[in-house]
Protein backbone atom coordinates (compact mmCIF):
# COMPACT_ATOMS: atom_id res chain seq x y z
CA UNK A 1 0.00 0.00 0.00
CA UNK A 2 2.75 2.13 0.64
CA UNK A 3 4.52 1.76 -2.36
CA UNK A 4 1.26 2.45 -4.10
CA UNK A 5 0.73 5.85 -1.96
CA UNK A 6 4.31 6.56 -3.34
CA UNK A 7 3.78 5.52 -6.63
CA UNK A 8 0.60 8.47 -7.14
CA UNK A 9 2.43 10.97 -5.46
CA UNK A 10 5.22 10.92 -8.02
CA UNK A 11 2.71 10.85 -10.66
CA UNK A 12 1.61 13.92 -9.66
CA UNK A 13 4.55 15.67 -10.81
CA UNK A 14 3.94 16.64 -14.18
CA UNK A 15 0.61 17.81 -13.66
CA UNK A 16 1.84 19.99 -11.00
CA UNK A 17 4.63 21.61 -13.32
CA UNK A 18 2.13 21.26 -16.28
CA UNK A 19 -0.65 23.16 -13.90
CA UNK A 20 1.83 26.07 -12.25
CA UNK A 21 3.43 26.57 -15.83
CA UNK A 22 -0.03 27.40 -17.20
CA UNK A 23 -1.15 29.58 -14.22
CA UNK A 24 2.21 31.37 -14.29
CA UNK A 25 1.89 32.36 -18.19
CA UNK A 26 -1.82 33.27 -17.82
CA UNK A 27 -0.89 35.77 -14.97
CA UNK A 28 1.52 37.49 -16.91
CA UNK A 29 -0.79 38.27 -20.21
CA UNK A 30 -3.29 39.53 -18.01
CA UNK A 31 -3.17 43.68 -18.28
CA UNK A 32 -1.89 45.90 -15.66
CA UNK A 33 1.62 45.79 -14.05
CA UNK A 34 2.17 44.86 -10.27
CA UNK A 35 5.21 47.87 -10.02
CA UNK A 36 2.19 50.40 -10.65
CA UNK A 37 -0.17 49.26 -8.59
CA UNK A 38 2.50 49.39 -5.75
CA UNK A 39 3.46 52.89 -7.05
CA UNK A 40 0.47 54.21 -7.61
CA UNK A 41 0.31 58.18 -7.65
CA UNK A 42 4.77 57.84 -7.42
CA UNK A 43 4.85 55.56 -10.87
CA UNK A 44 7.56 57.19 -12.99
CA UNK A 45 9.64 55.16 -15.55
CA UNK A 46 12.75 55.35 -13.41
CA UNK A 47 10.88 53.92 -10.18
CA UNK A 48 8.53 51.08 -12.73
CA UNK A 49 12.06 49.99 -13.56
CA UNK A 50 13.96 49.65 -10.06
CA UNK A 51 11.13 48.22 -9.10
CA UNK A 52 10.86 45.65 -11.89
CA UNK A 53 14.62 44.44 -10.71
CA UNK A 54 14.08 44.75 -6.97
CA UNK A 55 10.99 41.83 -7.85
CA UNK A 56 12.76 40.22 -10.29
CA UNK A 57 10.21 41.06 -12.74
CA UNK A 58 12.92 42.56 -15.14
CA UNK A 59 13.99 39.46 -16.17
CA UNK A 60 12.50 36.51 -19.50
CA UNK A 61 9.59 34.71 -18.01
CA UNK A 62 11.03 31.39 -18.16
CA UNK A 63 13.88 32.26 -15.95
CA UNK A 64 10.92 33.57 -13.78
CA UNK A 65 9.57 30.51 -13.39
CA UNK A 66 12.60 28.47 -12.98
CA UNK A 67 13.65 30.74 -9.98
CA UNK A 68 9.91 30.25 -8.62
CA UNK A 69 10.05 26.52 -8.98
CA UNK A 70 13.54 26.36 -7.40
CA UNK A 71 12.65 28.14 -4.46
CA UNK A 72 9.14 25.80 -4.29
CA UNK A 73 11.50 22.77 -4.45
CA UNK A 74 13.65 24.40 -1.14
CA UNK A 75 10.38 24.90 0.63
CA UNK A 76 10.37 28.55 -0.06
CA UNK A 77 6.79 29.94 -2.41
CA UNK A 78 8.25 33.11 -2.46
CA UNK A 79 7.15 36.87 -1.16
CA UNK A 80 3.90 38.16 -1.72
CA UNK A 81 4.65 41.70 -4.18
CA UNK A 82 2.23 43.42 -2.58
CA UNK A 83 2.78 42.78 0.86
CA UNK A 84 6.31 41.46 1.01
CA UNK A 85 5.24 38.85 3.34
CA UNK A 86 5.90 35.28 2.78
CA UNK A 87 3.38 33.59 0.55
CA UNK A 88 3.58 30.64 2.84
CA UNK A 89 2.46 32.79 5.85
CA UNK A 90 -0.54 34.15 3.86
CA UNK A 91 -1.65 31.00 2.62
CA UNK A 92 -1.29 29.69 6.30
CA UNK A 93 -3.70 32.78 7.39
CA UNK A 94 -6.12 31.94 5.00
CA UNK A 95 -6.79 28.43 4.82
CA UNK A 96 -8.28 27.22 7.99
CA UNK A 97 -11.64 29.97 6.77
CA UNK A 98 -11.50 27.74 3.89
CA UNK A 99 -10.71 24.59 5.17
CA UNK A 100 -13.97 24.77 7.26
CA UNK A 101 -15.99 25.95 4.70
CA UNK A 102 -14.96 23.10 2.53
CA UNK A 103 -15.99 20.27 5.99
CA UNK A 104 -18.82 22.20 6.44
CA UNK A 105 -19.76 22.03 2.44
CA UNK A 106 -19.41 18.76 1.90
CA UNK A 107 -20.80 17.24 5.06
CA UNK A 108 -23.88 19.25 3.62
CA UNK A 109 -23.57 17.63 0.31
CA UNK A 110 -23.46 13.97 1.44
CA UNK A 111 -26.16 14.42 3.95
CA UNK A 112 -28.54 15.96 1.18
CA UNK A 113 -27.10 14.40 -1.97
CA UNK A 114 -27.15 10.53 -0.03
CA UNK A 115 -30.40 10.95 1.83
CA UNK A 116 -32.30 12.16 -0.91
CA UNK A 117 -30.60 9.93 -3.67
CA UNK A 118 -31.35 6.47 -1.73
CA UNK A 119 -34.85 7.63 -1.15
CA UNK A 120 -35.72 8.81 -4.46
CA UNK A 121 -34.34 5.59 -5.76
CA UNK A 122 -36.35 3.23 -3.46
CA UNK A 123 -39.19 5.14 -4.52
CA UNK A 124 -39.18 6.19 -7.73
CA UNK A 125 -41.86 8.70 -8.69
CA UNK A 126 -43.05 9.65 -5.60
CA UNK A 127 -43.00 13.28 -4.10
CA UNK A 128 -39.58 12.87 -3.02
CA UNK A 129 -38.18 11.40 -5.81
CA UNK A 130 -39.78 14.12 -7.95
CA UNK A 131 -38.84 17.05 -5.57
CA UNK A 132 -35.12 15.92 -5.16
CA UNK A 133 -34.94 15.47 -9.14
CA UNK A 134 -36.14 19.68 -8.98
CA UNK A 135 -33.79 20.74 -6.06
CA UNK A 136 -30.69 18.92 -7.73
CA UNK A 137 -31.75 20.28 -11.33
CA UNK A 138 -31.52 23.22 -10.01
CA UNK A 139 -28.67 23.37 -7.74
CA UNK A 140 -26.50 22.20 -11.14
CA UNK A 141 -28.31 25.13 -13.26
CA UNK A 142 -27.83 27.87 -10.73
CA UNK A 143 -24.28 29.61 -10.95
CA UNK A 144 -22.84 29.67 -7.35
CA UNK A 145 -22.73 33.72 -7.15
CA UNK A 146 -26.87 33.77 -8.03
CA UNK A 147 -27.21 31.04 -5.27
CA UNK A 148 -25.30 33.03 -2.79
CA UNK A 149 -26.98 36.62 -3.16
CA UNK A 150 -30.54 34.52 -3.56
CA UNK A 151 -29.63 32.67 -0.07
CA UNK A 152 -28.53 36.18 1.46
CA UNK A 153 -31.75 38.02 0.25
CA UNK A 154 -34.04 35.30 1.47
CA UNK A 155 -32.34 34.30 4.75
CA UNK A 156 -30.59 37.38 5.90
CA UNK A 157 -32.65 40.02 4.56
CA UNK A 158 -36.24 38.97 3.99
CA UNK A 159 -36.61 36.10 7.16
CA UNK A 160 -33.40 37.96 9.03
CA UNK A 161 -32.33 34.13 10.56
CA UNK A 162 -28.77 34.50 9.48
CA UNK A 163 -26.12 37.14 9.26
CA UNK A 164 -25.39 38.08 5.41
CA UNK A 165 -21.67 38.15 5.79
CA UNK A 166 -18.33 37.87 7.65
CA UNK A 167 -16.33 35.75 9.50
CA UNK A 168 -15.43 34.47 13.11
CA UNK A 169 -12.92 32.11 14.10
CA UNK A 170 -14.22 28.93 15.91
CA UNK A 171 -12.38 29.66 18.43
CA UNK A 172 -13.32 33.13 19.48
CA UNK A 173 -16.91 32.32 19.20
CA UNK A 174 -18.15 28.85 18.32
CA UNK A 175 -21.74 29.91 18.23
CA UNK A 176 -21.32 33.26 15.66
CA UNK A 177 -18.56 31.02 13.90
CA UNK A 178 -21.88 28.05 12.66
CA UNK A 179 -24.15 31.03 12.32
CA UNK A 180 -21.69 33.12 10.08
CA UNK A 181 -20.56 29.84 8.15
CA UNK A 182 -23.75 28.19 7.65
CA UNK A 183 -25.07 30.63 4.35
CA UNK A 184 -21.96 29.82 2.25
CA UNK A 185 -22.00 26.49 3.35
CA UNK A 186 -25.00 25.90 2.32
CA UNK A 187 -24.43 27.73 -0.90
CA UNK A 188 -21.63 25.07 -2.22
CA UNK A 189 -23.04 22.13 -0.17
CA UNK A 190 -26.28 22.31 -2.73
CA UNK A 191 -24.40 22.69 -5.71
CA UNK A 192 -22.53 19.36 -4.99
CA UNK A 193 -25.26 17.88 -3.00
CA UNK A 194 -27.09 17.78 -5.93
CA UNK A 195 -24.73 16.13 -8.10
CA UNK A 196 -24.09 13.57 -5.53
CA UNK A 197 -28.23 13.26 -5.26
CA UNK A 198 -28.15 12.21 -9.07
CA UNK A 199 -25.44 9.91 -9.19
CA UNK A 200 -26.69 8.51 -5.88
CA UNK A 201 -30.29 7.73 -7.21
CA UNK A 202 -28.82 6.23 -10.18
CA UNK A 203 -26.33 3.44 -8.51
CA UNK A 204 -28.56 2.44 -6.13
CA UNK A 205 -31.55 2.22 -9.02
CA UNK A 206 -28.49 -0.09 -10.66
CA UNK A 207 -27.78 -2.12 -7.90
CA UNK A 208 -31.19 -2.50 -6.20
CA UNK A 209 -32.02 -4.98 -9.42
CA UNK A 210 -29.06 -7.23 -8.91
CA UNK A 211 -30.01 -10.62 -8.02
CA UNK A 212 -28.73 -10.59 -4.70
CA UNK A 213 -30.96 -7.95 -4.07
CA UNK A 214 -33.55 -9.75 -5.39
CA UNK A 215 -32.67 -12.43 -3.16
CA UNK A 216 -32.51 -10.24 0.10
CA UNK A 217 -36.35 -9.57 -0.91
CA UNK A 218 -37.35 -12.92 -1.36
CA UNK A 219 -36.01 -13.91 1.96
CA UNK A 220 -38.36 -11.33 3.63
CA UNK A 221 -35.48 -9.03 4.91
CA UNK A 222 -36.46 -5.56 6.39
CA UNK A 223 -35.98 -2.61 3.87
CA UNK A 224 -33.76 -0.92 6.06
CA UNK A 225 -31.53 -3.73 6.70
CA UNK A 226 -31.26 -4.60 2.46
CA UNK A 227 -30.29 -1.02 1.87
CA UNK A 228 -27.88 -0.41 4.38
CA UNK A 229 -26.25 -3.59 4.57
CA UNK A 230 -26.57 -5.44 1.28
CA UNK A 231 -27.02 -2.04 -1.25
CA UNK A 232 -25.22 0.49 0.27
CA UNK A 233 -21.17 -0.44 -0.41
CA UNK A 234 -21.85 -1.15 -3.59
CA UNK A 235 -23.95 1.52 -4.63
CA UNK A 236 -21.25 4.04 -2.62
CA UNK A 237 -18.51 3.42 -4.94
CA UNK A 238 -19.19 5.60 -7.86
CA UNK A 239 -20.77 8.16 -5.68
CA UNK A 240 -17.34 8.28 -3.80
CA UNK A 241 -15.90 8.39 -7.28
CA UNK A 242 -17.88 11.52 -8.18
CA UNK A 243 -16.99 13.20 -4.46
CA UNK A 244 -13.46 12.67 -4.94
CA UNK A 245 -13.81 14.65 -8.09
CA UNK A 246 -16.23 17.43 -6.58
CA UNK A 247 -13.28 18.22 -4.13
CA UNK A 248 -12.20 20.63 -7.00
CA UNK A 249 -15.97 22.43 -7.49
CA UNK A 250 -15.59 22.87 -3.51
CA UNK A 251 -12.49 24.86 -3.94
CA UNK A 252 -14.18 26.41 -7.10
CA UNK A 253 -17.09 27.36 -5.24
CA UNK A 254 -15.02 28.90 -2.18
CA UNK A 255 -13.59 32.07 -4.93
CA UNK A 256 -17.12 33.02 -5.30
CA UNK A 257 -18.64 32.20 -2.37
CA UNK A 258 -15.84 33.43 0.02
CA UNK A 259 -16.27 37.09 -1.90
CA UNK A 260 -19.87 37.18 -1.72
CA UNK A 261 -19.60 36.28 1.67
CA UNK A 262 -16.51 38.26 2.86
CA UNK A 263 -14.45 35.59 4.31
CA UNK A 264 -11.22 35.90 4.55
CA UNK A 265 -10.49 32.11 2.87
CA UNK A 266 -7.99 31.55 0.00
CA UNK A 267 -10.58 32.01 -2.49
CA UNK A 268 -10.65 35.73 -1.68
CA UNK A 269 -7.16 35.46 -1.49
CA UNK A 270 -6.60 34.61 -4.79
CA UNK A 271 -9.19 37.22 -5.96
CA UNK A 272 -7.65 39.88 -4.53
CA UNK A 273 -4.28 38.80 -5.69
CA UNK A 274 -5.15 38.44 -8.79
CA UNK A 275 -6.58 42.14 -9.21
CA UNK A 276 -3.24 43.18 -7.63
CA UNK A 277 -1.43 40.93 -10.04
CA UNK A 278 0.44 39.90 -7.15
CA UNK A 279 1.69 36.79 -9.46
CA UNK A 280 3.75 34.59 -6.47
CA UNK A 281 0.58 34.60 -4.14
CA UNK A 282 -2.07 33.23 -7.20
CA UNK A 283 0.94 30.25 -7.71
CA UNK A 284 1.24 29.55 -3.94
CA UNK A 285 -2.55 29.41 -3.73
CA UNK A 286 -3.12 27.48 -6.87
CA UNK A 287 -0.40 25.14 -5.83
CA UNK A 288 -1.92 24.34 -2.58
CA UNK A 289 -5.87 23.93 -4.30
CA UNK A 290 -4.04 21.62 -6.82
CA UNK A 291 -2.26 19.17 -3.99
CA UNK A 292 -5.21 19.34 -2.02
CA UNK A 293 -7.32 18.02 -4.77
CA UNK A 294 -4.86 15.09 -5.59
CA UNK A 295 -4.69 13.96 -2.41
CA UNK A 296 -8.42 13.87 -1.76
CA UNK A 297 -8.58 11.95 -5.08
CA UNK A 298 -5.67 9.71 -3.31
CA UNK A 299 -7.49 9.19 -0.26
CA UNK A 300 -10.77 8.07 -2.87
CA UNK A 301 -8.53 5.50 -4.61
CA UNK A 302 -7.99 4.03 -0.51
CA UNK A 303 -11.04 3.90 0.23
CA UNK A 304 -12.29 1.87 -2.50
CA UNK A 305 -10.51 -1.13 -0.52
CA UNK A 306 -12.17 -0.57 2.49
CA UNK A 307 -15.94 -0.43 0.55
CA UNK A 308 -14.49 -3.56 -1.54
CA UNK A 309 -12.52 -5.67 -0.49
CA UNK A 310 -11.83 -7.68 -3.78
CA UNK A 311 -9.99 -4.19 -5.21
CA UNK A 312 -6.13 -4.35 -4.63
CA UNK A 313 -3.26 -2.52 -5.77
CA UNK A 314 -0.10 -4.58 -6.68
Amino acid sequence: MVRVIVQRLVSTIPVLLIVSGVVFSLMHLIPGDPAIFMLREQATPERIAELHRQLGLDKPLPVQYIDWLIGVLQGDLGRSLITNQPVAWTIENAFLPTAQLAMFSLIIALVIGLSTGIVSAIRPRSPVDTLGSILSLLGICMPTFWTGIVFILVFAVILKLLPPSGYVPFYENPLANLEKMLLPSLCIGWLVGAVLMRQTRSSFQEVLQQDYVRVAWAKGLHERTITLRHALKNAFIPVLTVAGLEVGTLFGGAVVTETIFAIPGLGQTMVQAIFSRDFPVVQGLILVMVVAVVLANLVVDLLYTVLDPRIRYG
